[in-house]
């Protein structure tokens, strides 16, 4: 079923034989709220739009502003917007170019009041302020009529004939006149506290076309003396931002007071509800939908370790919280996850734990960090492990495009080995792989199998060196999880290596690939590695 555009669902409130009600909204967020509410449309009103942006209702708000604003909340929005277009800003030609505008924002109408511009609110001394000439507004309503493209476009004709105090004969000679220079409804405004002058006028004018009425100052009236005087619509005209200026005053000024958010949080939207106005559902949908699915992986990092040969620079941090060119070890690897749409990250903690404060990550503590190796420390984040995870060393350091290929990378369990045997930027003991290959510099050497991590050489030269980075599929889970339940088993547990958990499945038959790399990375192990890791990120 075709849903009825904007400009008809006004034009059928305007022209509806019961009474309907439309509600101020100042900005994209108070418009979603207004629809949300219930509401057929939306007062997009001048008085509230200057307001938001700090102004006074006379115009200081240019034209492009407000437009700019009501495009924001035609676009979250799917019920009408009628603006409150104060003169026209301006002659007969600023009101076709503002009525082309704003069909093109899918702005369903503009109402327009008989005032000179610049104008002032009608509450500001009423009675002082000049009417323009009837002839001159009435061409004014004729420019916007026939610039419209839209048929359904409605120009709601404001009459200030009350406000300015000019009497109800001036107020319905400049009605009929406005009706027939082809407004779609005349909007009768007065500052009474009773609706008196209103409810006059609606007897008199006798239904010419469709009456519209801003209750504000005559706010106590019961709703059912508008239904039985004919009146068509409703403006509850700037009630939203009234309501957010109470609400602001009294929490900015409860804060600033007791210094605490604790006794404000219960009083207020929480964040979560923000997200849903702002649509964030469908935008989590839109990256199902049109992003790589490299954001379900969930890297795993190992940071538990002090650095025992960096001496003072880990008196009071984790290894991993070095700084390096201007960024610790581990925002660099948060970093290149980021770039690869990774933002499930787990790190392991160990030594001085508290240190490591980057936010959104998830934190497991290796409470037996003192005496116990790497994979103690990998075993403390198996309620993270998934399908598809990312491992590597907390104090590793790499360029971007290493992880990018891994993740590119066939097979259950892949590991990363480095090739370059003469790499001068090794240091301490490197874990040494032995593989099926040899690196023959092959970008398509997908079939490369682990056959042996190291520490020492044997009569065999090894493959490369295993730089600390792994990637786990699937199946690799499992295999992981077993592994882990069998090696549990042993007294030495404590003592085991993430090697060490690889050469089990190894020899258990299971698959561990490799993706070779040439350089390029750098393990942080000394105050050495601290001055080449500077020449590395220069």
């Amino acid at each position: 079923m075709a849903k009825t555009k904007k400009t008809k669902q006004l034009r059928n409130l305007l022209e509806s034989n019961k009474l309907e009600f439309i509600m101020e909204a100042h900005n994209g967020m108070s418009a979603r709220i207004v629809e949300n509410a219930g509401f057929k449309g939306v007062w997009g009103s001048g008085l509230s739009m200057s307001a938001q942006f700090g102004v006074r209702d006379s115009n200081e708000a240019s034209w492009t502003q407000v437009v700019d604003m009501l495009e924001f909340m035609s676009d979250v929005t799917n019920i009408p917007i009628l603006l409150d277009g104060d003169t026209g800003y301006g002659n007969f030609n600023n009101m076709r170019r503002l009525v082309m505008k704003l069909e093109q924002r899918d702005i369903a109408g503009v109402c327009i009041e008989d005032k000179q511009f610049p104008k002032t609110n009608s509450f500001i001394d009423g009675e002082k302020q000049p009417l323009a000439n009837i002839d001159e507004f009435c061409g004014k309503i004729k420019a916007g009529k026939d610039s419209q493209r839209d048929d359904d476009f409605c120009i709601v004709a404001r009459v200030e004939a009350l406000i300015a105090g000019w009497g109800m004969d001036e107020a319905l000679k400049r009605a009929e006149a406005y009706r027939k220079a082809g407004a779609n409804g005349i909007l009768i405004h007065s500052k009474l506290s009773r609706p008196d002058e209103v409810l006059a006028f609606a007897k008199e004018w006798a239904g010419r076309c469709p009456l519209v009425i801003v209750p504000t100052k005559y706010y106590s009236t019961p709703t059912d003396v508008f239904r039985e005087a004919g009146i068509n619509l409703v403006i509850w005209a700037n009630h939203m931002i009234r309501a957010s200026i109470t609400a602001m005053e009294k929490i900015s000024n409860q804060i600033f007071e007791f210094e605490s958010l604790v006794d404000v949080e219960d009083q207020i939207a929480t964040v979560n509800h923000i997200f849903e106005l702002q649509g964030a559902d469908e935008l989590k949908q839109a990256q199902d939908r049109y992003l790589s699915q490299q954001s379900n992986i969930n890297a795993i990092v190992l940071a538990a370790s002090r650095g025992s040969e960096l001496y003072e620079l880990t008196e009071d941090k984790p290894k991993t919280m070095i700084n390096i060119g201007g960024k610790t070890l581990l925002r660099r690897s948060i970093d290149e996850l980021k770039k690869l749409g990774i933002n499930n990250t787990t790190v392991i903690a160990g030594y001085k734990a508290n240190a490591i404060n980057i936010p959104g990550i998830n934190k497991r503590i290796n409470k037996q960090f003192k005496n116990s190796d790497e994979l103690t420390s990998f075993a403390c984040a198996e309620k993270d492990f998934s399908d598809d995870m990312l491992v590597f060393y907390g104090d590793l350091l790499f360029r971007g495009y290493i992880m990018r290929d891994l993740l590119e990378s066939s097979g259950e369990i892949v590991v990363v080995v480095d090739s370059a045997l003469d790499n001068p930027n090794l240091s301490g003991s490197p874990d040494l792989a032995f593989c099926s290959k040899k690196d023959d510099r092959n970008p398509f050497m997908q079939d490369v199998l682990l056959k042996k991590l190291a520490r020492q050489s044997d009569r065999n030269k090894p493959s490369g060196y295993w730089i600390g980075m792994l990637r786990i599929r699937k199946q690799g889970k499992k295999w992981i999880t077993k592994a882990l339940k069998e090696l549990r088993k042993r007294d030495d547990f404590n003592q085991l290596t993430i090697p060490d958990l690889l050469n089990h499945l190894i020899e258990k038959g299971k698959p561990i690939n490799v993706h070779y790399i040439d350089g390029h990375w750098l393990d942080v192990n000394s105050l050495d590695d601290i001055n080449r890791a500077g020449d590395f990120t220069a």
